[in-house]
Parts: structure tokens; C-alpha cells; sequence
């Protein structure tokens, strides 16, 4: 069977088992910095516990205000966990398109290209081997799962990492990355304009206990969010 990003996350379309939790699976760019202040991260979702499958990219601008695109509405999408620590949450066409195993675009609107080419190091490659040995209930595990994160942030030169946390709406989250690539070229503009070449933020970006790494990465694997309760705009307060 084919071993190359494309292959792999074309492959991670099933909703992840689970009960009272609300669940993504797919891949993703978790996050890639821009010497110029801006920062970019891209999330293909192809299945969902909350309804229909989406993508979504989101944008901090150099002054720091983020803004989230998605296919999908914004109670069904990324917004609805990270939605308060926004300047905007706004619906748009986003497609991405893969050019060969390991190169990819993402577009928004037309408006915002991104172009992105992945690679492999010995720190992902090691833990990828480690993801595809794991049981699943060390997975489920906040435990383990915040000794990964501390261990993953030094290997990989991506500063602080969390797997488990507060979103900025309230929510916790267990993010489960079973595969990991290094993103070896990127290329954005917004409105025409290239936003210039990637690089590390003065001060890492987070939003809640969500980290944003100082490189880019990209990662296969699943997202577990507190249930919300829509009616009351507050989490449901289920156990995880």
C-alpha cells in the first residue's frame, strides 16, 4: 500500500467511535508562521459527528486578529470550540487540491492561495512509528497525551504543545495526531499579495489552551470536543 501523505489522509474519512463527545477525522496543517506576522493553519475534515464534512482555514493577521473560513457553518465547524477568541467566523468555498503525493493547494474564495509541499524528519517519523504502535485507550488517555505534547514540542522545534485542554468557547479537546510530515515549502497570498516567506512568530500564537506550532506541520489523525449545547451556548458538561 502506497506510504505518502496524499495516500494517507485520503484515506481518513470514518467518524471515530466514541459516546457523548463530538468527533472529527481527517488532516490537516495544524499551523504554519509567516516572518511577516501572519499565520495560516488548514483543517479537511471529511467526517464529523455534527454534521456533514468540511474544510476550513484559518488566518491571524500580523496584528493578531484571527479569522476562521469553512465550507461549513460556523456551529458546525471550527468555530464552535474556537469561536470567541475570533475577530470573525465567516462561511466561504475552500477547496484543496493535490498536484502529487506530497504537494497541495488550499484556496479560499479565490482570495487567499496557499501552496504547500511536505517532507519527512527523523522527529516525525519517529513519532508517527510511535502513533502506529499505540493502543487506543492510551489515546483516550489526557495523561499520556499531555506527556506526549510535552516530549513533541522540543523534538519537533515547534514550541509548546498541548493535546488536551480549554478552548477559548469552554470546550475541552483531545487532539489525537496518529501521523505527522514536516511542511518543507509554503507559499501564501492573500488578495494578490504574497505574504512572505515562512518563519517563526515573535511570540507563539495559541488560541485557549490550543497551541499553534512555530513550524509547519502537517498531521493525520482525530479531534475529540466536549458536546455543546447549542441551546444554552455553553458545553454540555459531558464526562471525555
Amino acid at each position: 500500500m502506497t506510504d505518502n501523505p496524499r495516500s494517507i489522509a485520503e484515506r481518513a474519512r470514518d467518524v471515530p467511535p466514541g459516546d457523548g463527545q463530538e468527533r472529527f477525522a481527517g488532516y490537516g496543517v495544524m499551523g504554519q508562521p509567516f516572518a511577516s506576522g501572519h499565520y495560516l493553519a488548514l483543517r479537511h475534515f471529511p467526517a464529523s459527528s455534527v454534521g456533514a464534512g468540511y474544510d476550513a482555514v484559518w488566518h491571524r493577521d500580523p496584528a493578531g486578529s484571527w479569522v476562521i473560513y469553512s465550507s461549513n457553518p460556523p456551529e458546525t465547524s471550527c468555530a464552535r470550540y474556537f469561536g470567541s477568541d475570533l475577530a470573525a467566523a465567516r462561511t466561504a468555498e475552500i477547496t484543496v487540491t493535490w498536484a502529487g503525493p506530497s504537494t497541495f493547494t488550499a484556496r479560499v474564495d479565490e482570495s487567499l492561495v496557499w501552496e504547500l509541499e511536505l517532507g519527512r524528519s527523523v522527529a516525525t517519523a519517529a513519532m508517527t512509528g510511535l502513533g502506529r504502535l499505540m493502543p487506543e485507550a492510551l489515546w483516550r488517555s489526557d495523561g499520556v497525551l499531555s506527556a506526549m505534547g510535552r516530549a513533541a514540542g522540543p523534538a519537533l522545534g515547534v514550541g509548546r504543545v498541548k493535546l488536551t485542554g480549554t478552548t477559548p468557547n469552554g470546550q475541552w479537546f483531545r487532539a489525537n495526531p496518529r501521523m505527522l510530515w514536516t511542511v518543507e515549502r509554503s507559499r501564501a497570498s492573500i488578495d494578490g499579495v504574497d505574504i512572505g516567506p515562512p518563519g517563526p512568530l515573535p511570540q507563539q500564537a495559541r488560541l485557549g489552551d490550543f497551541w499553534l506550532p512555530q513550524r509547519g506541520m502537517f498531521v493525520v489523525g482525530e479531534s475529540y470536543f466536549e458536546a455543546y449545547d447549542a441551546t444554552r451556548h455553553q458545553p454540555a458538561r459531558r464526562s471525555g
